[in-house]
């Protein structure tokens, strides 16, 4: 069966944000830079979409993460999406250090201004502000800011 060509490139994406996010959520950035020959440039790309990829991490408090979770399952994401921000992937770190408190994610957006818009509107949405407030109504969820790194596919992505 052959996909069409749309969404071969959407599955062909999905495999580079894996492997990427995998480099960078486990800590590894510099492993990721050994990868690739020593004459590519780790900024070269081909992609002229426009089209960014936001690696997100959340360090909840002790024993929140289960309420992260059942913010995003339940509303986030939806939210997300009216904003124009496509969920690419969740992940759970399987680390004994982060399995109780992380939540590792990759959107993707139109462009990095469109990112900029999203996060704009999404920030004051009534929708996401009452979710939000219900969600931390026995208490705050994030231990700290979320970690995020806007991200450009390279030309010599696996899959790409």
């Amino acid at each position: 069966m052959n996909l069409p060509e749309n969404e071969t490139e959407n599955i062909m994406y999905r495999r580079s944000i894996l492997c990427l996010s995998t480099i960078v959520a486990l800590g590894l950035p510099i492993a990721g830079l050994c990868l690739f020959p020593a004459d590519v440039s780790v900024a070269q790309s081909k992609d002229t979409s426009g089209r960014v990829y936001e690696l997100r991490t959340y360090t909840t408090l002790p024993g929140r993460l289960p309420a992260l979770n059942k913010r995003f399952a339940d509303h986030t994401i939806r939210i997300f999406a009216k904003h124009g921000m496509k969920s690419e992937i969740y992940w759970i770190p399987t680390d004994d250090a982060r399995k109780d408190n992380t939540l590792i994610y990759v959107l993707s957006h139109d462009s990095q201004e469109a990112a900029d818009k999203n996060w704009a509107a999404f920030a004051v949405d009534p929708e996401w502000i009452k979710v939000r407030d219900a969600s931390e109504a026995d208490g705050k969820i994030l231990a700290k800011a979320p970690e995020r790194v806007f991200m450009k596919i390279t030309d010599y992505s696996p899959g790409k």
